[in-house]
């Protein structure tokens, strides 16, 4: 038997792992002295608000080696065959600790993929997987296929504040003032390379859909892969965006409007919208 395992950063709701048949790993979040794991005691709704309500900066972590090595372990018992798909190693730690434990082990039929991605973007994929599986292809069909998927996720993002980057030291302050004084949101990308990189600043976030869209549009999606609009704590942003969107042709079902975790919201914050697609080669 093949068993898809990935981890928090996916996105998906519970009932969802659960329809799919995928392993879900928790990623950690903690609040000060306060430690959650994300799907297990800590919904999104109930991250975001510790997030505007507690003055910590919420700190994220991998799972323990301990706790991959219990999960791989029993799969091995199993005699199943694995494909592990983790959120970027530019994020995370957590692809290097699983190879880690793998190798450990001795575990020969488990096959770990970097995704270079994140929340919607791991999300196809791991939906791919998921397709593969259940079409009866092996186990390193799978992996080679979503191996070439991968560099063609295309995922983009508008924030709505600067808060969050400059809490997490990632820009300075005077940059942390003008761009507050001018209404600056930072559009964010998730490069080949799985890292985060600014890609622009627009002035107010009507601009920055405008933005997200023109990328769209320049760089095409690939119709036979699902286009996800993303959303951090609050729909609103999300729900617009998908609405213009639908208005240029590109269609967004209510159940492709997905809110993002603390993997990624954590860093962006509350209020943020995205887009996330496979591009037409």
């Amino acid at each position: 038997m093949i068993k898809i395992i990935t981890d928090s950063a996916s996105d998906f709701e519970v009932h969802e792992y659960e329809k799919l048949d995928v392993v879900c790993i928790p990623l950690c979040v903690s609040f000060g002295n306060a430690e959650y794991q994300e799907t297990i005691n800590l919904t999104k709704d109930e991250f975001y608000e510790l997030l505007e309500s507690t003055n910590d900066f919420p700190r994220t972590a991998q799972p323990s080696p301990y706790t991959l090595e219990c999960i791989l372990q029993k799969e091995m018992e199993a005699d199943n065959e694995t494909i592990i798909i983790t959120l970027s190693s530019g994020f995370s730690g957590f692809y290097q600790n699983t190879v880690m434990v793998k190798e450990q082990l001795g575990y020969n039929a488990c096959y770990v993929i970097d995704s270079k991605t994140g929340t919607g973007g791991l999300r196809i994929l791991v939906e791919q997987a998921v397709k593969l599986r259940d079409a009866g292809k092996s186990a390193r069909e799978i992996v080679s296929e979503i191996e070439a998927l991968k560099s063609k996720i295309a995922l983009y993002a508008c924030m709505d504040t600067l808060e969050y980057l400059h809490r997490g030291g990632r820009i300075s302050n005077a940059a942390y003032t003008v761009g507050n004084l001018t209404h600056i949101k930072p559009i964010l990308e998730i490069s080949k390379e799985g890292l985060v990189k600014i890609v622009a600043k627009m002035m107010g976030m009507r601009k920055g859909m405008s933005y997200l869209i023109k990328r769209l549009e320049t760089r095409e999606s690939d119709e036979k892969y699902p286009l996800y609009v993303m959303f951090t704590g609050d729909r609103t942003n999300g729900e617009i965006l998908a609405g213009r969107l639908n208005e240029k042709g590109y269609i967004v079902p209510n159940e492709r409007i997905i809110n993002v975790g603390a993997a990624i919201g954590s860093h962006i914050g509350p209020n943020a919208c995205g887009i996330v697609y496979v591009e037409k080669e």
